[in-house]
């Protein structure tokens, strides 16, 4: 933070405050409490991830209203936390949030379940204040993963961590601690809503956190929190991923070039509607729906060029709506149903009035296939759908391969173009 750092903060949210109450006592409304956030100006000035988070805080303190972050580059050492009632809304190109140079450390001793302190072998690039993620051989993806916040400096190596560690992480299983975290991140959150901000990840200098822990955007157990307007772009894991989460709205927003996957909405997710949005050249899929992902909105989507499949959904997805997407051009099937046993499929799940183009032949293992259903998935729709490929010549391929598992599945009014097959059965 500029200036005199913390101290200054404070003074800025205590005269932000006066202000708000010295114009409601004028007669200026009884709005909500509204507080600006800039590099130069605004009630709170600063150029990193301290000055938007003293904002939100004190936003939060005084029961809701909405932190306006001016034009500018923001370093971030952790997550921007979103708070309950909090919007967070910046200028939409201009209002920069930029992940910071990442760094790695070997644990000096074992992070035993539940320890609250990790001790580092070298603690030169760690600061009190820093997101932090824990991991080791065994225990280094998924939810195996610990996030945290480094709270205080308790020896020259030993930080105390904001919440316990999740498993043992271990000195003989190669246990390091990385300079790792989202760059906004909402956990247990309701009420809340990020708008128009470029997210920019730094991936190259970034260690890997994947989307159940991690994410340019992410949120954890959260319920009715909008994500509108904002760009995530090469970041060192997925663009946008909410997990255990409902009535999560993304809206207008574009996953560029991570690692990752695009967006992904997952572990029992309920209600998610993810509509007007670009996933475009991540390294995964563009649009992963995770395990037990359920009554979903997901439409007017762009899904074009990722390395993995376009849509990829399976693990208890049920009844869900994909309408009107473009998904073309991705390195997989336009629409993959992964390989699942019949108490787990992905049923009765809805596709119309979907361009799903030139996806497919990354493996030469693989036949080129518009959508491909693995495993048991009952009473899929598609309706009024486009499928195949775009370029004229000899017909290859297949607009959909199906698995004998894929038992009441509707094909009603699709269009397949330049395929060699419209429908086939995988035996």
């Amino acid at each position: 933070m500029s200036g005199r750092g913390p101290a200054r903060a404070v003074g800025m949210i205590a005269a932000a405050a006066l202000a708000m109450m010295a114009g409601a006592a004028a007669g200026g409304g009884t709005g909500r409490a509204e507080i600006r956030v800039g590099v130069r100006d605004g009630d709170i000035r600063g150029e990193d991830n301290r000055a938007i988070q003293a904002a939100v805080d004190h936003v939060s303190s005084l029961g809701g209203g909405t932190v306006r972050v001016g034009e500018g580059r923001y370093a971030m050492r952790n997550a921007l936390r979103l708070r309950d009632g909090v919007r967070v809304v910046g200028v939409p190109g201009a209002t920069i949030l930029a992940a910071c140079d990442g760094a790695e450390t070997p644990l000096a001793c074992d992070g035993d379940c539940n320890e609250r302190q990790v001790t580092l072998g070298d603690p030169s690039a760690f600061r009190v204040g820093d997101g932090v993620s824990i991991q080791d051989q065994d225990c280094g993806a998924g939810f195996m993963v610990t996030t945290a916040t480094l709270t205080a400096r308790l020896d020259d190596r030993t930080f105390a961590i904001s919440t316990p560690l999740y498993l043992d992480y271990m000195v003989s299983k190669k246990a390091t601690a990385r300079l790792a975290s989202p760059v906004v991140g909402g956990w247990g959150v309701h009420d809340a809503a990020v708008e128009g901000l470029t997210i920019e990840g730094n991936r190259a200098r970034r260690g890997k956190l994947d989307g159940c822990r991690g994410g340019g955007i992410y949120l954890f157990e959260c319920r009715d929190v909008a994500i509108r307007g904002c760009v995530v772009r090469g970041y060192n894991g997925d663009g946008i991923s909410f997990q255990v989460s409902t009535g999560v709205v993304v809206e207008g927003c574009t996953a560029e070039g991570n690692a990752g996957l695009g967006i992904h909405p997952g572990s029992g997710s309920q209600g998610p509607i993810v509509r007007d949005n670009r996933s475009i050249g991540n390294g995964g899929d563009g649009l992963f729906v995770c395990w037990r992902v359920k009554h979903g909105v997901f439409e007017r989507n762009e899904l074009r060029g990722n390395g993995g499949a376009g849509v990829s959904i399976g693990h208890k997805d049920t009844d869900n709506l994909f309408r009107g997407n473009s998904i073309l051009g991705n390195g997989g099937a336009g629409i993959l149903f992964r390989d699942e046993l019949e108490a787990m499929g992905a049923h009765r799940n809805v596709f119309e009035g979907n361009r799903i183009l030139d996806n497919g032949g990354s493996s030469a293992n693989d036949t080129p296939a518009g959508i491909r259903i693995k495993g048991t998935h009952r009473d899929l729709v598609f309706r009024g759908n486009t499928i195949g490929s775009s370029r004229e010549g000899t017909p290859k391929g297949v607009g959909i391969l199906r698995g004998e598992g894929a038992t009441g599945l509707r094909s009603e009014e699709n269009r397949f173009q330049n395929v060699a097959r419209e429908i086939e059965t995988e035996r």
